[in-house]
């Protein structure tokens, strides 16, 4: 029985020691086996364009101020600073008392001019029937001739003066060129206005652009590739056209450049200072898909694939952003395996580690 209380602890030990042996020979393994759907990338270096960064200045395209184009008193005023208007809607209101005045008398001498043209056209197709029959003279024909030319003339002034009344009644109407903000309101109601006076300013925001002066080293490059793009809030927005303007500004020797960006651009409102990448030649970049990158707290990493000891997260510094790929700076080498799918890299990581 002594005997037996001894052996059972030592085949114990000797078991427990072919486990750990096993074990440990599990945890050196030749190649790590990723599951199928884990896709990797091997980065490489890619030509991109070179930029020569440079601050600049953001602007609507479409700004200006609304003036009265008739006489009259504030009677509405519709809008104010920082509200929105939609093209066309009115925005101010004149009391157009004396406009509509003036309408009515158009079409009142309208009606008159129509009557005496109606009467003398039946006036000289009697006489030029009379003359035909030779009733009257010539002298009466041409007379009636006269008359109904008169009238007609008279007819288009008429015509005319309708149009220019109603005209002048539209502009006791002040509406909106465009859709945009308003900026500024000059104006107060009951307060006298007439042609040409300010009345309200406004901009729009769908259309941006960008002024940047641009230094007299680089000018040659920037007319020879004319390509830029506008960083903000960590987004790079291509420029849809560059202008650039003849002549240098003295004393500094720069010449001003406008960048177009396309319509509602994120983000970006008339009077921010922004960077703006020219491009000034070519260079090559290590890139990797945005969709590739952790982000964890204020550092940045990617799952890094070797094929001997798994996956492991690496951290990163990044650069500018080109579309859906990002520039790595540093923490990658030319050659080196990325997990394009973070959440397949962690897990397949956990695997790994659990082996």
């Amino acid at each position: 029985m002594q005997n037996l209380r001894i052996g059972v602890p030592l085949w114990g030990a000797i078991a427990l020691l072919f486990v750990a042996v096993g074990g440990c020979a599990k945890k050196i393994p030749a190649a790590v086996e990723l599951p199928a759907s884990f896709l990797t990338l091997t980065v490489s270096l890619e030509r991109t364009p070179l930029e020569r960064e440079l601050d600049g200045t953001t602007e609507a395209t479409n700004q200006g101020t609304v003036s009265a184009q008739t006489s009259g008193r504030v009677a509405e005023i519709l809008y104010d600073v920082n509200d929105f208007v939609p093209a066309g809607a009115v925005i101010m209101r004149l009391q157009g008392t004396q406009q509509r005045a003036g309408l009515q008398q158009a079409r009142a001498a309208l009606a008159e001019a129509r009557a005496r043209n109606e009467e003398a056209l039946t006036n000289y197709q009697r006489i030029a029937d009379m003359y035909q029959r030779r009733v009257v003279a010539k002298a009466s024909l041409d007379q009636a001739t006269a008359t109904r030319d008169a009238a007609a003339a008279r007819l288009s002034a008429a015509e005319a003066g309708i149009a220019s009344a109603k005209e002048g009644v539209a502009y006791t109407e002040i509406r909106a060129p465009y859709a945009g903000v308003v900026t500024k309101r000059l104006v107060e109601v009951g307060e006298s206005v007439s042609p040409g006076t300010a009345l309200m300013s406004g901009l729009s925001l769908q259309y941006l652009r960008v002024n940047v002066n641009i230094p007299q080293s680089v000018m040659d490059a920037v007319r020879r590739w004319r390509q830029g793009a506008v960083y903000v809030g960590g987004q790079r927005i291509e420029a849809t056209k560059i202008t650039i303007f003849p002549e240098a500004a003295a004393p500094s020797n720069t010449f001003r450049a406008r960048l177009e960006l396309p319509a509602n651009a994120l983000d970006l409102y008339p009077g921010m200072y922004v960077k703006v990448g020219l491009v000034v030649g070519e260079a090559e970049r290590l890139l990797v898909p945005a969709t590739a990158l952790v982000e964890r707290s204020e550092v940045t990493a990617v799952y890094v694939f070797e094929p001997k000891q798994g996956t492991a997260l690496r951290y990163v510094r990044l650069g500018h952003r080109f579309g859906d790929r990002v520039e790595v700076l540093s923490g990658l080498s030319v050659g080196e395996q990325i997990a394009l799918d973070p959440i397949a890299a962690a897990q397949a990581n956990g695997n790994v580690h659990r082996s």
